[in-house]
Order: structure tokens, then sequence, then C-alpha cells
């Protein structure tokens, strides 16, 4: 048995703080959702802005945003959306069988948007 299995046995919540559209199109998330027991994940805008920047797997998705007038940060959270959709849709049996306790897929935002920005 995989040590990740049995920490998953043992109550434990195992989440990937880590995803690009490359771990979602090449199917290593799918993989280590079975293989692994990882039961959730995690980014933020630093994990999405390295990953956007060191791969060309957003190249048509940025071309395709751009022509239809996103820019900026709209543009970027669209990308981040999309990758965390396609993340939520692989947990979704897992929220299914876990009663909701796991399958969970989260985006930290700046602290500057939680009460209307004054911190």
């Amino acid at each position: 048995m995989k040590a990740t299995q049995r920490l998953h046995d043992a109550g434990q919540s195992i989440w990937l703080d880590h995803i690009t559209r490359a771990l979602l199109a090449g199917g290593t998330l799918a993989r280590y959702v079975k293989e692994l027991s990882v039961t959730g994940l995690t980014s933020n805008p630093t994990i999405f802005d390295r990953a956007i920047a060191n791969s060309q797997d957003y190249d048509a998705a940025i071309r395709d945003q751009t022509a239809a007038g996103r820019a900026g940060e709209a543009l970027f959270f669209e990308l981040a959306l999309d990758d965390l959709r396609q993340a939520a849709d692989l947990f979704r049996p897992v929220h299914e069988v876990t009663n909701r306790v796991d399958g969970w897929v989260s985006l930290e935002v700046s602290p500057t948007l939680g009460r209307g920005g004054d911190g």
C-alpha cells in the first residue's frame, strides 16, 4: 500500500498546492487522484503566473481571450478559473464519495480584495 493511501486511510486529506495546464491535459492530476489519494487542490495567483509564463500551454487561450476583449487581470483570472474548473471536475467524485468533506479546489486571492480592499 502506498504511503499516501495509508495517510488517507488514517483520515489525512492530501491536497496538491500546484496546477498547470500540462498537469491537467496530460492526465497527471487524474492519476494523482486515482493512484496517490490526492483529495483536493489549492492554488494562488503566483502559481498561475509561473505556470503561464513558463510554458506555451496557455498561448492559444491567451490569444482567444485577447480576441474576445479580455486583458490584464480579467484575462489572468479567466485562464486560472478554466484550470480550476477542470480540476474541480476531476475531484467531483471525491467530493461526492466523502460527503463533501474532500474534493475541494480553491484559489487564494489577494487580501486586498477582502473587506472592500481596506485590509
